[in-house]
């Protein structure tokens, strides 16, 4: 049945950008702060109050269109959408409708069966947020209207999505390209990013739009792809036995994996948009263009393409280092202290990476700098330690961020590179495990590696495991002759 039909699925992006500031007066823009204290007579809308934009906030939305290759247009106009809700205190919001300052653009994501997928954006506009309505505060609904007039960023694409799997995708890559401009943290929990999805289906090879829903309420990328696919098999659910889709916003429910109607919107909603008289029109010109280009950072795809040929890493290490750019950062300041790349790389990829999702933190709270790790991996270069010594060392290091080498001196945990030294290690373990010494001499050379570990485990891990290996095969070669 679901393979008669095609998902049309078109993404709205909410995006708080980073500013200290609210996007029409001087009131904090930070997150968290006691409720109704971020607020003064501009962002409540008194009666004779003006706003005065906030430039930061348009220099970060042309940024964002630029790294997702936008048309900036050089002129873009404010207009009061207006509505009624408790938490709207002016009766209006003030966002962007006909003329927006960015549009036309487009990003290309790479799903699961290797094939690339364009999908275009239609326009990123700027627009204040309202306040929020809290509503499981016993019997009472509660306003708390610190976000009003706090600036959003709306990234809309045009309906070219046709699976929760290209939504995730695309979203992922939103969320990673804001944070490698620094113009929003990215935090779906905390609702600095919202995604709302636009919901049709059709029978392949149709070309005309089905009725289409809107979904609300997701918190998390994984939410927006679960919630999609729930959308998608009820719409053909309805359609298959015969009914017709109606056009709703619906929430999605997260404890019983549902989607729930919110509200009908059989007919447009009519919000007599109108040009904002207190606001001037935004000027982009060729030379703020040309300086917003010249501070534009280096984004993930030239990263990952610079992380292959500088650090000659394969294509899927670069990807993940890159996800985000902090680790990307963390990986390139380890690398200034240790050329040992492709090592920096496993340990990354493996125990940082798998600490940071163990305790849900991110790399600025991980408590080994990048000038410890570098050491770390440097001693284990130079065959001062083993990489099992290196995993204890590893440990120690997580508790206090030691440094590596005071650590080693500490507990003497130098590797034994000294050949006598094993040697004596070697005929030691073969003395006291003669049937086993015979066993293998007699062709049961599976014993080999139990000689190893009974080696490593005499030397308290710290033999060269490499010399132990070469030196142990020599003296059992030498006995068989």
């Amino acid at each position: 049945m679901l393979n008669k039909y095609e998902a049309v699925i078109g993404l709205e992006v909410h995006a708080q950008l980073l500013t200290n500031s609210k996007l029409f007066c001087g009131c904090s823009a930070k997150f968290g702060n006691e409720p109704n204290t971020n607020i003064c007579p501009i962002c409540l809308g008194h009666p004779g109050v003006l706003p005065v934009l906030n430039k930061k906030a348009v220099e970060f939305t042309a940024l964002m269109g630029l790294a997702t290759n936008c048309k900036i247009n050089q002129k873009s106009i404010f207009a009061r959408k207006n509505y009624f809700y408790p938490d709207l205190p002016k009766g209006f919001q003030t966002s962007q409708y006909d003329k927006p300052l960015c549009e036309d653009g487009f990003l290309e994501v790479k799903t699961k069966d290797g094939l690339t997928k364009k999908i275009n954006i239609k326009r990123i506009h700027l627009e204040e947020d309202a306040g929020k309505s809290i509503h499981d505060q016993a019997y009472e609904t509660l306003v708390d209207v610190n976000r009003c007039s706090v600036p959003l960023m709306e990234i809309v694409t045009d309906p070219d999505i046709n699976s929760s799997e290209e939504a995730y995708l695309y979203l992922t890559k939103i969320k990673q390209i804001v944070q490698y401009l620094d113009i929003c943290d990215g935090n779906m929990e905390e609702g600095s990013l919202r995604c709302d999805a636009n919901v049709s289906v059709r029978l392949i090879g149709e070309k005309t739009l089905g009725t289409k829903t809107e979904v609300k309420n997701m918190n998390s990328f994984r939410n927006v792809e679960k919630a999609i696919n729930k959308e998608i098999e009820r719409q053909i659910e309805i359609i298959e036995d015969g009914g017709k889709i109606i056009q709703q916003t619906l929430l999605w429910n997260d404890n019983d994996n549902n989607v729930s109607p919110m509200r009908s919107k059989e007919e447009a909603h009519d919000y007599r948009y109108f040009p904002e008289p207190d606001l001037m029109p935004v000027v982009i010109d060729e030379k703020w263009q040309t300086r917003l280009l010249s501070i534009l950072p280096e984004l993930p795809e030239k990263k990952i393409e610079r992380f292959v040929t500088q650090y000659q890493l394969p294509l899927y290490d670069s990807e993940i280092l890159t996800q985000d750019k902090s680790i990307a950062e963390y990986f390139e300041n380890v690398t200034s202290i240790c050329d040992d790349y492709k090592s920096a790389s496993n340990w990354i990829m493996t125990s940082v990476l798998g600490y940071l999702n163990e305790k849900k933190i991110n790399i600025k709270q991980f408590p080994i700098s990048s000038e410890n790790f570098g050491k770390m991996l440097n001693l284990i270069k130079s065959g001062i330690i083993s990489s099992k010594i290196a995993k204890e060392i590893f440990s120690e290091m997580l508790e206090n961020n030691s440094d590596p080498e005071i650590i080693i001196k500490e507990k003497n945990l130098v590797q034994i590179s000294d050949t006598d030294e094993i040697k004596k290690i070697i005929e030691f373990i073969l003395d006291t495990n003669k049937s086993e010494l015979e066993d293998y001499l007699n062709g049961k050379e599976k014993i080999f590696g139990s000689f190893v570990g009974k080696i490593m485990k005499e030397s308290k891990g710290k033999a060269n495991p490499k010399i132990v290996n070469e030196l142990l095969k020599s003296i059992l070669e030498s006995m068989k002759n």
